[in-house]
């Protein structure tokens, strides 16, 4: 399970960002795992439930976004959302449907408590 390995660098960013900005405790994490991304949100939440005790994540509201990425097909242009990859065209059933994006995770907001 990779997302135990993730938790931890998430956890690692949020610790450095509290040396840096001096809170102790966060409230609230927002992370982005786009649909491509490789990473099952679920997962994610129950390895950072893992390391979260006795850090300053402990007890914080978890709020984790799935965006899909936009695809554009090879063959007719068509741009549409991309949910999986190998994805075909919903317009011309073509197999070659780019995807452009939704393939990273990222810490995209911490709300830290007094």
């Amino acid at each position: 399970m990779h997302e135990l390995s993730l938790a931890g660098s998430i956890l690692a960013i949020v610790e450095q960002a509290a040396a840096r900005d001096g809170f102790a405790r966060v409230a609230r994490l927002q992370l982005e795992a786009g649909r491509l991304s490789g990473v099952e949100p679920e997962a994610l939440r129950f390895a950072l439930a893992a390391v979260a005790p006795g850090t300053c994540l402990d007890g914080a509201e978890l709020l984790i976004d799935e965006p899909a990425a936009l695809g554009t097909c090879a063959d007719c242009g068509q741009v549409e959302p991309v949910l999986e990859r190998g994805q075909a065209c919903p317009r011309c059933g073509s197999p070659r449907l780019v995807p452009q994006g939704g393939d990273r995770l990222r810490v995209v907001e911490l709300l830290v408590a007094d």
